[in-house]
Parts: structure tokens; C-alpha cells; sequence
């Protein structure tokens, strides 16, 4: 059983930075691959970025690329993402999700466990 608790969120102008990160329970956190998904109301959750379980790997959304960047610390169970540039259209709740297959990444289906999400918000 794993646990995850985000954290971070908040407000901030377009073109600002916010830093969520995630907690993880466990002692097998490096053999989950972790992602970062986000859902803006009325909308399907989306992939947003994600991490192999050795940090060796990340992919990123196209919205993301250039702007976002994921990382984790096996040592400390969490793993970051770091936004910059943000948008208004980055404006939603942000998820953490581990799963056990990073292959499956972008896939939410596929993701064993989620955090409770926190609300990031973009004003202009």
C-alpha cells in the first residue's frame, strides 16, 4: 500500500512558479514509476508529466515540455514538479499517481494509487 499527500499548490500570477511536491509512504518507493496528472473543472484528467522509479527516465505532456520539470528523491519518498511560466490554461487540480510500469505513463487507468490533489491556480 502506498500513500501519497501533494502539496504546494496555490495561487499565482501568469508567467510566476510554483513548486508541488509529493510524499510517499512506503518502503518500495523506487520501484513505482510516479506522474503527475491535472484535471481543470469539467475536464478529464490529463497527463502531465511522469518519472521512472529510478529517475533515469521523465516524459512530459507537450503542454509541459520546456516549462515543467519532474524529479523525485528515493532517499526522501517525494517527488516534485517544478512549473514555470505558468498559464492561465494550467489553472486545475493537480494528482500525484504511482504505478508499478512506467511504459504505461501517460495512461491514468494504469496508476495504482493518487494523492488527494491540490488546486493550482493562474490569475492574470
Amino acid at each position: 500500500q502506498v500513500q501519497l499527500v501533494e502539496s504546494g499548490g496555490g495561487l499565482v500570477q501568469a508567467g510566476g512558479s510554483l513548486r508541488l511536491s509529493c510524499a510517499a509512504s512506503g518502503r518500495t518507493f523506487s520501484t513505482y514509476a510516479m506522474g503527475w496528472f491535472r484535471q481543470a473543472p469539467g475536464k478529464e484528467r490529463e497527463f502531465v508529466a511522469a518519472i521512472s522509479g529510478s529517475g533515469g527516465s521523465t516524459d512530459y505532456a507537450d503542454s509541459a515540455k520546456g516549462r515543467f520539470t519532474i524529479s523525485r528523491d528515493n532517499a526522501k519518498n517525494t517527488v516534485d514538479l517544478q512549473m514555470n511560466s505558468l498559464k492561465l490554461e494550467d489553472t486545475a487540480v493537480y494528482y500525484c499517481g504511482a504505478q508499478r510500469i512506467y511504459t504505461f505513463r501517460r495512461v491514468k487507468g494504469r496508476y495504482d494509487y493518487w494523492g488527494q490533489g491540490t488546486q493550482v491556480t493562474v490569475s492574470s
